[in-house]
């Protein structure tokens, strides 16, 4: 095979559309097409190939858009436009783009939103590098002890939880950084401990920060984050 081939996997997510998984689950589907016949996972597209998604031909490398979102509370982190509070109808801009990662539906803050699907899987494959860094508020006071033992990591989920940083900001709330996605992390390590979260707002993910982004607006990121992000991915 030619060495200007490339998976169609990569370059269905190349153009915008979704990212590498999602492919591969529409390449499942019989939704994508290479010169007419339907595609299978693993094929390679060379440059003179036509490859078609729902009908319509496809092609590389659109303009990318990277966004930093400051999501509310009661948006669904999902691509799915049957759901009606997903992130795409909400946001409604001009292009497709999709989330990089997820924030629970009750959770606040940074969510990464773009239409390079390469950027998307390098991040999610390095995800449990990633530093991530949240404010949280909890229905009682904290002390010591609270703070020890979620920075040593808390059995959940049947494992335990990497080590992290925790500072504590007032009373009731603290600082966490994870480099670490399991599912709802942070309040199943405070429900462990006997602590409910009452909020939880994402405020920087690697070297991208909220600032003072309104909740529900977004921004551009600026060309210095994007080449710090992708120093940061291929470093890895």
């Amino acid at each position: 095979m030619s060495d200007d081939s490339i998976s169609i996997n990569k370059y269905v997510s190349s153009t915008g559309l979704c990212s590498r998984r999602e492919a591969d689950r529409w390449i499942e589907e019989g939704r994508v097409q290479i010169n007419g016949k339907d595609a299978k996972k693993g094929n390679r597209v060379l440059p003179h190939d036509q490859v078609i998604v729902d009908g319509q031909i496809i092609s590389k490398k659109p303009k990318l858009v990277y966004l930093a979102f400051n999501k509310p509370k009661g948006i669904t982190c999902t691509t799915d436009q049957n759901d009606p509070s997903n992130i795409i109808d909400f946001i409604d801009y001009q292009k497709r783009i999709f989330p990089v990662g997820r924030l629970d539906k009750d959770s606040t803050g940074l969510i990464l939103m773009t239409n390079d699907g390469n950027i998307v899987n390098q991040i999610l494959r390095a995800e449990n590098e990633n530093e991530k860094e949240y404010i949280v508020r909890v229905h009682r006071a904290i002390d010591g002890e609270f703070i020890q033992k979620m920075s040593n990591g808390i059995y959940i989920l049947g494992k335990k939880t990497k080590k992290c940083k925790v500072e504590r900001l007032s009373k009731h709330d603290f600082k966490i950084t994870l480099t670490q996605g399991l599912n709802r992390q942070i309040r199943r390590m405070c429900n462990a401990l006997d602590y409910k979260v009452t909020w939880l707002s994402r405020v920087r993910v690697m070297n991208i920060t909220i600032d003072n982004l309104a909740a529900g607006k977004w921004r551009y990121l600026s060309k210095t984050e994007i080449k710090e992000l992708e120093n940061k991915i291929t470093r890895r």
